[in-house]
């Protein structure tokens, strides 16, 4: 767990990155070097004694704030917090938003697609709009791409048998 001076460095060097707060207003306005290196310094805050896979994540909110995560590992195996999950745990701190890019590393840095668990979890957040890197080069994929026909939010009120 990090302590909250931890997270304060995490911030400043975060805003070294050339800023933390970055305003977006199309794709090509997204600064993807900067969440690569975000998630890659994020890695290095990783507890994963029993995989040893650090990963590292970072988000562009459509505020214009960086969030950031990292994986942390439990004996349990199944208590195990995937960075994107951690990810989101940061958005929730610092007030909520709404996610708009997103990228995932490992900790050779480079891009790992979220897995099944963390893709939910980033749809209650970013929604199926949410552009994910694959890496310098590639196309960016979006989250509905990833997890096609998900379920939301908004599909409670009609599916709710009370």
């Amino acid at each position: 767990m990090r302590s909250v001076v931890e997270r304060e460095q995490l911030s400043k060097r975060a805003a070294e990155v050339e800023g933390y707060s970055w305003k977006v207003s199309d794709r090509a306005d997204v600064p993807w070097s900067q969440l690569r290196a975000l998630a890659r310094e994020a890695t290095r805050r990783s507890y994963a004694p029993y995989s040893n896979v650090l990963v590292g994540a970072a988000a562009l909110t459509t505020e214009g704030t960086f969030v950031v995560g990292s994986n942390v590992e439990n004996a349990s195996y199944g208590l195990t917090l995937c960075a994107e999950c951690s990810l989101v745990s940061d958005l929730v701190r610092q007030g909520g938003g709404r996610l708009r890019a997103l990228a995932v590393v490992a900790g050779d840095g480079e891009p790992l697609a979220p897995c099944g668990r963390c893709r939910q979890v980033l749809y209650e957040h970013a929604g199926a709009a949410l552009e994910i890197d694959q890496g310098e080069g590639h196309a960016v994929l979006t989250l509905g791409a990833l997890l096609p026909h998900a379920f939301g939010p908004d599909d409670l009120p009609t599916r709710s048998t009370l």
